[in-house]
């Protein structure tokens, strides 16, 4: 198919590409979606291989931790004695701290929180709107909650909740939809929460990487060390970085063995730590040395507990990660493999530590100390691997969780490549890259010492597991209805053991826990300026937009002169005429003989079924040809390039117009405040593009076909499903909109120019004018937009006064 008027300039050939089962269908192909899925993982030996493959996508931060814990803790703040009292407070604290956390709170409570199988700060922000009427998406509509993913009930939380429980969510709902300020809180507390996770990706491989090279320290003088561990951390964390536009698949097979190789190395070392050291160890795991700890080293003991909870690094992930594995499979591989294996390693490295008072220098209290000389180096590279693992795991986490934000309008638009055909969520965004890597060696080289690097990323962790005890308490009332009175027994158990933690890193701002602070700082002003500006700017679109009485007043040519092809005006709004449209035709009275206003949006869900994605409605009479096609994603699908948006656009026209779901006599005009005229699309009609020869594309034998008069081009039919006889008007309302196709398509894309209007404080105008329109220039165009061609795109001017 040609198009005229500056489309399309090379023809398409496609052959029976059914809107249902190809483009709208083929992500339910993916794995770990769809409800085919849902009875494969039910299996155990799909719930083993689901287990094993997150030995190396989730714990690799998580196993690397005994690099750096002991590291940390014994840094400057506590010195062991020779009634190895501090010793075994430390390894006390160590194991009840990934017995409450990981263990208790993780895989016990929080997995269980899952948003359609999601996980993640924005997954528990995410359960929270569709609870409660708290989110800030600007173009939500009542029709969003009637899809399948939009469930209220309390799945998590079992069907057997008390009436008591649903009582108090109904009151905790109203009180958060009622008051503003909770609301606002709720969204700051959420990106509090992502600004830390991005923090982390940030700190986590430069502390992993760093701790793994220092190894080095033991095989050459001081002197000589510092020279060269710093060089080469930093080459490795290039190497890393540069390599993220491949994606992981390539190497993915490689991940899990590394990590259970490196589990299998610690928790061996640890056993033979034990038994060769100090048998009695295992006494240190009673409570009472916490005890005994604290009152001994006092407030220096309170402070060591900034490295003692960099022991849980990486515990978030297991909740992050939820979407790629399933819950069982999770809870097997921490309970069975990752768990034991941890504490044995720090029961080992307790065990050296208690027989060898007397150390040369502080570097040496380390994990490689620990480690015969007969195995080091083995045990070197292996921890370097590990680390690298590591790191790869939290920048892929850190990737996914900024494509959320984006996704729900708190983030500023940003090139997201798909780096897998065959696996979802494997992504990389060049320019967030670039930047942790800046970041991330900048870090490496102004500290250069695993105790200021612990200090960053120990409060980066433990904020972030504060704001999933706070949304968890929330989830626990609103989503499982279970009482008040639970929530509140959760979030002090929980909430206090953090907080200890927690003031224990804040202590040490000066010395290193500032950076994930200036970070979330940074990320938190960039994140709220761009959510603020893009929701004044829509505000400004729903206070300008057109009414409907004055199109109709138009009459069916709109007053102007109609022109061949189709004509995609793409817009935020989901009712009314935008602004841009009444623009255009005031300054270039001529549009095409079929509009169809396009709204792209994200709706607070993690994926949307392919057969409800497309919401079709009619605006005006049927012989205006205005349409209004809404295209809903979830924060997790991935968006449709420009040839297969168009395609399933006018597929789903066609079936919209073929079903009659518009009223009688098409005559039925769409209201501003009714949800119920916009129509789900879903299978039905196919678009076949052929060449010259009609016979290249035959459709199925029992379906009715509607084609164009042949053309010396290639032609565009429809393929219909087996149905009754359509009338005439129908049958002429599709074959319009054939040939429009068959003319061409254009996409008409609004050029926003915003600023503060007169009047405006300081802030604002400083927000508005600097910050958001850096941002906005800044930043990417519409996902659908970066692959159209610019002959086929006409851009309107307009200046939002907000």
């Amino acid at each position: 198919m040609d198009i005229d008027g500056g489309g399309f300039s090379n023809p398409v050939k496609v052959t029976s590409l059914l809107c249902s089962h190809g483009f709208l269908g083929s992500l339910a192909l993916w794995p770990h979606r769809g409800g085919a899925l849902l009875s494969q993982r039910n299996s155990w030996r799909t719930v083993l291989s689901l287990a094993y493959q997150s030995l190396g996508v989730v714990y690799g931060d998580l196993s690397t931790s005994p690099l750096y814990v002991y590291k940390s803790t014994f840094a400057e703040d506590i010195q062991h004695s020779e009634t190895n009292e501090e010793i075994y407070g430390v390894l006390s604290f160590v194991f009840w701290t990934l017995t409450l956390v990981p263990l208790l709170k993780y895989v016990f409570i929080v997995l269980r929180a899952d948003d359609d199988g999601e996980g993640g700060t924005f997954a528990l922000y995410s359960l929270l709107c569709r609870h409660a009427r708290v989110g800030f998406l600007p173009n939500g509509q009542l029709a969003d909650e009637e899809i399948s993913a939009y469930k209220k009930t309390d799945r998590c939380g079992g069907a057997g909740s008390l009436s008591g429980g649903v009582g108090a969510a109904s009151r905790v709902r109203v009180m958060l939809e009622r008051h503003r300020v909770l609301q606002k809180m709720l969204l700051i507390l959420a990106l509090i929460g992502t600004c830390m996770v991005i923090g982390d990706g940030v700190l986590t491989p430069a502390i992993s990487v760093f701790s793994a090279v220092s190894g080095l320290e033991l095989s050459m003088a001081r002197e000589h060390h510092k020279y060269v561990e710093v060089p080469i951390v930093c080459l490795i964390l290039i190497g890393l970085f540069a390599l993220q536009h491949y994606g992981t698949h390539r190497v993915g097979f490689l991940f899990a063995p590394v990590v259970i190789i490196w589990l299998l190395c610690i928790s061996a070392i640890g056993v033979y730590n034990i038994f060769y050291w100090n048998p009695h160890v295992y006494r240190a795991l009673s409570p009472y040395y916490m005890y005994k700890f604290v009152k001994k080293t006092q407030r220096g003991g309170w402070m060591s507990l900034g490295g003692i909870l960099l022991c849980i690094t990486g515990s978030e992930a297991m909740y992050a990660d939820l979407g790629h594995f399933s819950q069982l499979s999770i809870k097997i591989a921490f309970t069975s493999v990752v768990y034991p294996s941890l504490i044995l390693a720090y029961m080992g490295q307790a065990a050296y530590l208690s027989k060898h008072h007397v150390i040369e220098n502080e570097y040496r209290i380390g994990f490689y100390v620990s480690v015969p000389e007969q195995i080091r180096w083995p045990v070197l590279c292996i921890a370097i691997l590990a680390a690298v693992v590591g790191s790869q795991a939290i920048i892929t986490g850190t990737f996914s969780i900024i494509k959320q934000c984006s996704a729900l309008g708190c983030f500023p638009r940003v090139k997201i490549v798909h780096t897998s055909s065959k696996f979802h969520g494997q992504i990389y965004i060049p320019e967030i890259n670039w930047i942790l890597m800046i970041l991330c060696l900048a870090v490496t080289i102004g500290f250069r010492d695993t105790k200021h690097m612990g200090n960053a990323a120990g409060l980066a962790v433990i904020t972030v597991m504060l704001v999933t005890t706070c949304l968890m308490s929330l989830v626990i009332v609103l989503c499982w209805h279970k009482s008040i009175f639970l929530a509140v027994c959760f979030i002090l158990f929980f909430g206090t053991i953090e907080a200890l933690y927690f003031s224990a890193s804040l202590i040490k701002f000066m010395e290193g826990a500032w950076v994930p602070i200036a970070f979330s700082c940074i990320f938190m002003i960039i994140m709220y300026v761009w959510h603020y500006g893009t929701l004044k700017k829509y505000e400004f679109d729903v206070q300008n937009k057109v009414s409907i009485e004055w199109l109709l007043g138009l009459g069916p040519s709109l007053g102007i002169v109609r022109v061949r092809g189709i004509g995609l005006i793409h817009t935020e709004l989901v009712s009314g005429i935008p602004s841009i449209f009444s623009h255009f035709i005031t300054n270039l009275p001529a549009f095409h003989q079929v509009l169809i206003f396009l709204c792209i949006k994200s709706i607070p869900v993690p994926h949307v079924h392919p057969e409800e994605r497309f919401l079709v409605g009619r605006i005006g009479p049927k012989e205006y040809r205005l349409y209004r096609c809404i295209v809903r994603y979830g924060y997790r699908d991935v968006h449709k390039d420009d040839l297969e948006l168009e395609r399933d656009i006018v597929c789903s026209i066609a079936e919209f117009i073929r079903s009659g779901t518009s009223g009688p006599n098409g005559a039925a005009v769409e209201s501003e405040k009714d949800d119920e005229r916009m129509t789900v699309v879903g299978a039905g009609i196919r678009l076949c593009e052929v060449g010259d020869n009609p016979g290249e594309v035959a459709g199925p034998s029992s379906s009715t076909e509607i084609q164009s008069p042949i053309r010396a081009r290639k032609k565009v039919r429809f393929v219909l499903p087996t149905s009754p006889r359509m009338n005439a008007s129908t049958r002429e309302e599709l074959q319009e909109l054939m040939e429009a196709r068959e003319a061409g398509m254009a996409f008409i894309l609004g050029h926003s120019y915003v600023r503060a209007k007169s009047g405006s404080g300081f802030v604002r105008r400083f927000a508005i004018n600097y910050g958001y329109d850096f941002l906005r220039r800044n930043s990417r165009g519409p996902a659908y937009a970066v692959n159209i061609p610019y002959a086929s795109t006409l851009e309107v001017g307009m200046i939002y006064y907000v």
